[in-house]
């Protein structure tokens, strides 16, 4: 059996990267503990395109593109939820006689392969997409809305009271942040996938997810785990300021909330969010 090639020999004999840079990012990924391709997408070393060519060459697969423009039947949708699709990176192509063709990022992932096929008396087709191709056709058809390609420097509000999100929604528009609305959780899941917020500020007590479970709830999805999140309570108990940064929140603000209090701390997420992928 033939010895599959490394995904840095592939970039190296493609002409794409030079061994020195494979080296040194091999080094960076390790200390990071960052998967060496999706490293290097981050750093915009190779595009989505030529990460997605390379591992259908290291795996034998076929590469699926342009497909998050079309319509998918909802019966082949229902095979995959949309949480498992945007914590995998895959997404259903086409089923035809107990055979589904799956578009993947990541071609190591098989066990989420392994359980679809059981759960569901399939064989799977793999090919390989680029994580921004699949995004876009999870939001599309899963979330009936396309990825907001938005420039703008954008702070996503989670609040069941309307008064007070208009509030922090007019703190931030006057320091030219574009501000997306949610009410409680569960819209608030489905705006960060479609909006791409920089910052999220989310209340703490809300139905249907409250704010810890929002929290998981991005912390599941590779894609959205690096956004800082900002919570904010009206609690008088002290240990809900520790039990938020123990969970990993990046800040934690007591209501009432002045103007001022607001804006540094969302100016600091986003410096935070804007050296994330900073390397010393």
């Amino acid at each position: 059996m033939e010895k599959r090639k490394k995904l840095g020999e592939i970039f190296i004999e493609n002409g794409t990267l030079s061994e020195k840079t494979v080296a040194r990012m091999l080094k960076i990924s390790q200390r990071l503990n960052k998967r060496f391709g999706t490293l290097l997408e981050e750093l915009e070393l190779v595009t989505g395109e030529e990460l997605a060519a390379a591992l259908a060459t290291q795996y034998g697969c076929r590469v699926a593109s342009n497909f998050a423009g079309f319509a998918f039947a909802p019966e082949l949708l229902s095979i995959i939820s949309v949480d498992v699709a945007m914590q995998n990176h895959i997404f259903p192509l086409k089923l035809d006689n107990k055979r589904l063709a799956l578009a993947m990022a990541d071609p190591t992932e098989t066990r989420i392969v392994k359980n679809i096929a059981a759960n569901h008396g399939l064989t799977i087709v793999p090919f390989i997409a680029t994580r921004n191709e699949i995004y876009a056709a999870i939001c599309r058809n899963y979330l009936q809305k396309d990825v907001s390609k938005s420039t703008t420097t954008t702070v996503l509000v989670v609040e069941d009271d309307k008064l007070i999100g208009t509030m922090f929604g007019d703190f931030l528009s006057r320091q030219g942040y574009r501000v997306v609305f949610a009410s409680d959780g569960l819209e608030a899941y489905k705006a960060v996938l479609t909006e791409r917020p920089q910052v999220v500020i989310t209340d703490l007590y809300m139905p249907k997810l409250d704010g810890y479970g929002l929290f998981e709830a991005l912390r599941s999805v590779p894609e959205l785990k690096a956004i800082p999140v900002i919570l904010i309570s009206s609690s008088v108990h002290p240990e809900d300021e520790v039990r938020a940064f123990e969970r990993g929140f990046f800040d934690f603000i007591e209501k009432p909330v002045k103007e001022g209090t607001l804006i540094t701390r969302v100016k600091r997420a986003l410096q935070f969010y804007e050296r994330k992928y900073q390397i010393s």
